[in-house]
């Protein structure tokens, strides 16, 4: 068995100092029922501490602080991850089947959508022209209509709040 390395023994001791305290910290930042992830990101935290080793802050309060920064921004991180990744559905997910009557559901939510378009104003409805139907973004959208980009993110919103409640209602 090969024998420890002065950086190996460094490490086992700040594993043993923090990671306890690191791993409670953690779990408290991941979603409730994945203790996994709260030690994926320890073990994250502790390979790059081990990367760093020799840049580390020299003292056990110091290097806690340094521990505990790391790992929160590797949890925002991974947070800022499952944010962006789209959620993943089963192919034999009996909520996807059309429903029977998927015909006559598909010409009432289209009236139900072209009503409730026609009753958008003007402004609303240019908006969600161009940002939708014609895929501009933002900023293309408030250069075209000469308004400012949150004026083009506040219509659209209320536009697309009017759309959503008149086929909930439907």
């Amino acid at each position: 068995m090969p024998r420890a390395t002065a950086t190996d023994t460094d490490l086992q001791v700040l594993h043993r100092d923090n990671g306890g305290a690191l791993l409670h910290y953690l779990r408290r930042l991941t979603p409730p029922g994945s203790p996994c992830t709260a030690e994926d990101l320890l073990q994250e935290t502790m390979l790059r501490a081990w990367r760093s080793l020799d840049q580390l802050p020299a003292g056990p309060e110091p290097q806690r602080r340094w521990l505990f920064t790391v790992a929160r921004r590797i949890a925002i991180d991974a947070y800022r991850k499952r944010q962006r990744r789209p959620i993943e559905v089963g192919f034999a997910d009996p909520d996807l089947a059309p429903p029977a009557n998927s015909a006559a559901e598909t010409a009432i939510a289209s009236l139900t959508l072209r009503r409730a378009i026609g009753e958008l104003g003007a402004a609303h409805r240019s908006v969600l022209l161009e940002l939708h139907v014609k895929g501009h973004s933002v900023d293309e959208v408030a250069a075209l209509l000469g308004i400012p980009a949150g004026t083009v993110k506040s219509r659209a919103h209320y536009a697309v709040r009017h759309l959503r409640e008149a086929l909930a209602s439907s």
